[in-house]
């Protein structure tokens, strides 16, 4: 049976790491650094089992253009995507950045994880929603 490995991508501060923590149980961030400024600096590991038994991989790339060599380190193995946007501020710079790397690197599948919805009225959601579909017309995530 092939292990997937899951990656994350997004833009900063957009709750990639809060998802992975809340998926799996288990904080990706590794350095105390990344706990006290609230920020992914290195990539972070964990796993995820699945209903059927198996177990994949997750990596946790950072959102901060600083530390886009780390994500690109991070994102050459991974099988699927998991882009991840703040619905209360939608679609940002690193969001679009993250998106053209996984397309360049042709990771083959992907998910779109809304988050932060509960910081966001239902018409901001719509609009955010509407934004990601015209930014993924043509990739892998369509």
């Amino acid at each position: 049976m092939k292990h997937v490995i899951i990656g994350t991508a997004g833009h900063v501060d957009h709750g990639k790491s809060s998802l992975i923590l809340a998926l799996t149980g288990r904080d990706p961030a590794r350095l105390a650094e990344e706990k006290e400024r609230g920020i992914t600096i290195e990539l972070g590991f964990t796993w995820l089992d699945l209903p059927d038994g198996s177990r994949s991989g997750i990596i946790d790339v950072p959102g901060h253009e600083k530390f886009i060599s780390n994500m690109l380190a991070g994102a050459g193995g991974i099988d699927l995507a998991l882009l991840v946007v703040a619905a209360d501020e939608g679609v940002m710079p690193q969001t679009r950045e993250h998106l053209g790397i996984l397309s360049l690197l042709g990771i083959p599948h992907g998910v779109i994880a809304l988050t932060k919805c509960d910081l966001a009225d239902e018409e901001l959601i719509e609009l955010v929603e509407e934004d990601l579909r015209d930014q993924v017309r043509g990739t892998f995530l369509e």
